[in-house]
């Protein structure tokens, strides 16, 4: 990771709401950027969920991350809040329940660190948000599992703390069970928990990508500095290098290896051609098309874009 030192800008706005406006458009370009393979973009629709129910939720969920940026403890209860709103405010289902467990620790972290005029690094976002998880608690992991009927998430099953059982939540008490040690049981299955127990570092290379990529400093040059373009580079790159753990709950681990190993084939193809990225595109669109006439979404990737373009909204990328 890089040490690279940022200083933010926001105006005369308080903090709180520059973090929060950052989250809320960091969730819009990544549900605008297209095309994005197997995921609902601005020119994609499914049949239940729609383009439009991603804007309303990234709008609703305003008040609660802006809260949320002057915390540091709640976190269950944030991403509990963070759901509620984002029902409320569309009929779509499911939208962003995996970007909300990135996003919150993430927005609490940048209003710990973050002072203006004052640089920070990556480094130290996550670092803050790792030690936020970190203290998590046995209140946060209750919030947390309030939170998947209201939200229509499907999950793994399992033999623990089994999210469509009832006594799930009297066994958490009983055994002090934090949200961090949820997280680390599902590290080996689940994307996202992943992220939690190993210090955001998908997202902090995520952010570095459209960093560089913002600032024509990006590999392969041939990306021009277009934000639609450089999103979806990091979503092909990002899903190249790690399988959808969406795509193996809803389907397989064969399904989920099979549609990286697209994106793998995408990203050489990018390396060795010698014309501008709008020349790969046809093989993006290709791939788009196949995932989403079979219904296979890569929605932890999206998650852990929506992550990467906050973290480098913060950094002060403008477009």
């Amino acid at each position: 990771m890089k040490d690279s030192l940022y200083t933010i800008n926001r105006g005369n706005y308080p903090l709180s709401s520059y973090i929060a406006r950052c989250a809320q458009l960091a969730m819009c370009l990544e549900v605008s950027a297209s095309p994005k393979p197997g995921n609902i973009d601005r020119h994609n629709d499914y049949e239940d969920t729609r383009y439009e129910h991603f804007l309303a939720s990234a709008t609703g969920i305003y008040p609660v991350i802006e809260e949320a940026s002057s915390k540091t403890e709640g976190v269950g209860k944030f991403i509990r809040s963070a759901v509620t709103e984002s029902v409320m405010w569309q009929k779509g289902g499911n939208t962003h329940f995996g970007a909300f467990l990135l996003l919150v620790p993430l927005v609490m972290a940048a209003g710990e660190i973050l002072q203006e005029d004052e640089p920070f690094t990556i480094q130290q976002l996550v670092e803050s948000a790792y030690r936020i998880v970190k203290n998590t608690n046995t209140s946060d992991s209750v919030d947390f599992y309030s939170c998947f009927e209201a939200a229509g998430v499907k999950v793994n099953p399992a033999d623990e703390f089994d999210l469509q059982n009832k006594d799930a939540i009297d066994e958490l008490n009983e055994r002090d069970m934090s949200l961090y040690k949820l997280m680390d049981i599902a590290r080996g299955y689940d994307l996202i928990a992943n992220e939690w127990v190993t210090g955001f570092k998908r997202c902090a290379a995520c952010a570095e990508i459209i960093i560089d990529g913002m600032n024509n400093d990006h590999y392969p040059p041939k990306v021009k500095t277009d934000i639609n373009n450089i999103t979806v580079y990091a979503f092909m790159k990002t899903l190249a290098e790690n399988e959808d753990t969406f795509i193996s709950t809803k389907y397989d681990g064969r399904t989920a290896a099979y549609v990286s190993g697209q994106a793998k084939a995408i990203i050489k193809e990018i390396y060795k051609s010698h014309e501008d990225f709008e020349t790969i595109l046809p093989l993006i669109e290709k791939l788009d098309k196949e995932l989403l006439e079979k219904k296979i979404n890569p929605g932890s990737t999206a998650d852990i874009i929506i992550a990467g373009l906050f973290i480098a909204l913060l950094s002060g990328v403008r477009f």
